[in-house]
């Protein structure tokens, strides 16, 4: 998924488009074949308030692996699977998957992280192209959402991609109301909730570079009513890099808050070529675990959005988009810092 500079691939036919024009995480990850074995719950951390899903991918890959006798790589693949990842319910149906999380984050009294993402005409055809039928599907898929989510403590990370699509033009102009509207009306939806916080994705400094081109569409998207704005979804921007520019996009808002995408931004992004760098990246690290202790008054978390071993897409040797690449996942695991 990508909130990322465009590819080579979309370029083909978004010449004219701002560098940013990027896939989308998909809605179905399909998981590698892995023993069905229930994990046990995990409690995070470093008194990490989320919830970890003891039958991650990653959980699951770390009892295969230690089933095979390969217990360094067992190891290593424990500081993905032992950390709190979002949820992307999936499908027409977000229901099951919101339950599942919502019953075991309350076993152990732990906040859920959900992403929304099921937008009409998201990810321009790329890699993640997808999204509710329309307008109307996409108002019952969110009521089923929030509906789901209950009173359990839960943040939701709303449409990674949905608003800079807007900006660089991405998105035809012909859908640009209507998605305003839609993630205004989501953001209204999912506030209903008493214990849900969201936060609008806003994209990433190395896309849409100027934090003042995002301000007008994120109010009209309905920010105001939001508890803030998400960034780096997906991509490996640093943290410094990051706050910098959330510090100067929350000027321009009026003080809100966000929230940073930390999962693979260990060793910051790929240099060279920003076309090339947003797609399984080679060389890249974990990064600062999820947290909401983060020493900065505007930053509500650190989060791991992006799922860890789960692949851009089809390139530099990787799976389709969402798919588990263990492989990957070791990589990142192997070069992380903490």
């Amino acid at each position: 998924m990508s909130r990322r500079t465009l590819s080579a691939a979309l370029a083909l036919t978004c010449a004219l488009l701002l560098a940013g024009c990027g896939g989308g995480e998909p809605a179905g990850p399909t998981p590698a074949a892995a023993p069905t074995t229930r994990g046990e719950a995990v409690a995070p951390p470093g008194g990490s308030p989320f919830w970890v899903d003891p039958d991650s991918d990653a959980a699951r890959q770390v009892r295969q692996y230690e089933a095979q006798g390969r217990a360094e790589d067992a190891k290593l693949l424990r500081r993905i699977a032992e950390r709190p990842v979002a949820e992307w319910p999936a499908g027409d149906d977000p229901v099951p998957e919101i339950a599942r999380a919502v019953r075991g984050a309350a076993a152990g009294k732990r906040t859920v992280v959900f992403v929304a993402y099921n937008i009409p005409h998201r990810d321009c055809g790329m890699y993640s192209a997808g999204g509710a039928h329309d307008a109307r599907a996409y108002r019952d898929w969110v009521d089923s959402f929030a509906s789901a989510i209950g009173d359990a403590p839960a943040i939701v990370v709303l449409e990674p991609d949905a608003v800079p699509h807007i900006v660089d033009g991405c998105t035809p102009g012909q859908y640009h109301d209507e998605r305003y509207r839609l993630l205004s009306e989501a953001i209204d939806r999912l506030k209903r909730q008493s214990h849900t916080r969201v936060y609008l994705d806003a994209g990433n400094p190395a896309w849409i570079d100027d934090p003042g081109k995002l301000v007008e569409p994120l109010r009209r998207a309905g920010i105001a009513r939001a508890d803030g704005f998400s960034l780096n979804v997906s991509n490996f921007q640093t943290d410094d890099t990051v706050k910098r520019f959330g510090a100067r996009l929350s000027g321009l808002l009026g003080g809100a808050h966000f929230t940073v995408d930390t999962s693979r931004n260990g060793d910051g992004p790929l240099p060279g070529d920003r076309e090339e760098a947003w797609c399984n990246p080679p060389g890249r690290a974990l990064g600062v675990p999820p947290t909401d202790r983060t020493g900065d008054e505007l930053v509500d978390a650190y989060l791991w959005i992006k799922r860890p071993g789960d692949s851009d897409g089809p390139c530099r040797g990787g799976p389709s988009a969402g798919t588990w690449w263990p492989d990957y996942a070791l990589g990142l695991a192997r070069r992380a810092k903490a």
